[in-house]
């Protein structure tokens, strides 16, 4: 019999429809306990998830998918690019288009559909970051990639610009092999280039030292120390992506492409937003609901205290009466650094 003749498995049928649904990546992990629960516990012993409590809340869960899904069978774990190429304006990639939680979650709706009219009363639960899944984990077991010093997982086409997600089946389907080599080598280039020192070890990364979490997770004011080193980052942080050689020859994005008045914004025009006009333009995309207004525009307060240009000062002042104390106290605290400069010039 020619190979032309050899029926497709379901498996291989599954993994053609999620790239026609516009997935770059897809593979399928079993669904025994996670190989990295024991690390992520001590990962969360030694304190560096900082003030995400919601990741010792749920640790226990992220051990055994079994405890999202009760009769899951296997993991089909996808990956979306959202290269866009360019400079990054303040901005991590990821959250420069669409919001990749509602792209991703609609898609493997469709999947799961799909799989259900190939096998009548098959069940999938879409799983995109807020289940309680070790999705690295699933995604290196599922072929996807290997764990780079940063902490990230790395494909060798698509580097690591890449966001993931999880259909939990409850079909036994055979696994793809898993991803077993590491391709970084001695590198280290992520390691030193972090402006803030968050990699204590190589594949360690301690949360509280991390822009991304400033700019993201935390939400209470920022101390004086991280204050004055966010660089240029408005949300997020991709500088241990940028130095990744493995990112050198990632292919544009056809599913999250950036919004045009995303790729830079206005820390000056941020600050005037209210809650009504900030829901209005950052509806559907990473900055709204989450991590939201009072996060963003203290931290474009903050920013703005840092650039040493006294021209800002009349946004500072009336961001100082906004009724959210934590950009009332960035805007003050900006104030009193760009005041402080002009005085020792």
């Amino acid at each position: 019999m020619s190979q032309a003749l050899i029926p497709m498995t379901l498996e291989e049928r599954l993994c053609d429809e999620a790239h026609r649904l516009g997935f770059d990546r897809v593979g399928i992990a079993s669904a025994e306990p996670a190989d990295g629960f024991d690390r992520l516990r001590e990962w969360l012993d030694a304190d560096y998830a900082g003030e995400m409590h919601y990741m010792h809340k749920h640790a226990e869960a992220r051990r055994d998918p079994h405890s999202i899904y009760p009769k899951v069978r296997a993991v089909v774990m996808v990956a979306l690019n959202y290269f866009a190429g360019g400079p990054s304006g303040g901005i991590a990639r990821y959250a420069r288009g669409q919001d990749y939680h509602a792209v991703i979650r609609e898609r493997l709706k469709m999947l799961g559909a799909w799989l259900r009219e190939q096998v009548p009363d098959a069940w999938g639960r879409p799983c995109v970051d807020t289940a309680p899944l070790l999705e690295r984990d699933f995604a290196r077991r599922a072929g996807l990639g290997w764990f780079g010093k940063n902490t990230m997982l790395i494909d060798k086409r698509l580097g690591s610009w890449f966001v993931l997600g999880a259909l939990l089946v409850d079909v036994p389907f055979t696994p793809s092999a898993p991803f077993t080599a590491r391709h970084c080598g001695t590198c280290t280039r992520c390691l030193d280039a972090c402006p803030t020192g968050a990699f204590v070890a190589p594949y360690v990364l301690d949360a509280r030292r991390c822009i991304s979490y400033w700019t993201i997770e935390l939400k209470r004011p920022l101390d004086d120390e991280s204050r004055t080193h966010l660089d240029h980052w408005l949300l997020g942080c991709d500088i241990c992506q940028e130095v990744c050689p493995w990112n050198r020859r990632t292919p544009l994005a056809k599913v999250l492409t950036p919004r045009p008045d995303l790729e830079q914004i206005d820390a000056v025009e941020l600050l005037g937003l209210d809650a009504d006009a900030f829901k209005t333009r950052f509806s559907g995309t990473a900055f709204y609901p989450r991590p939201g207004r009072p996060v963003l525009l203290r931290n474009a307060a903050l920013l703005l205290g840092n650039t040493g240009d006294r021209a800002v000062l009349p946004a500072l002042r009336k961001a100082m009466q906004d009724l959210e104390p934590m950009i009332a106290d960035a805007a003050a605290w900006a104030i009193r650094r760009l005041e402080r400069d002009k005085t020792s010039e």
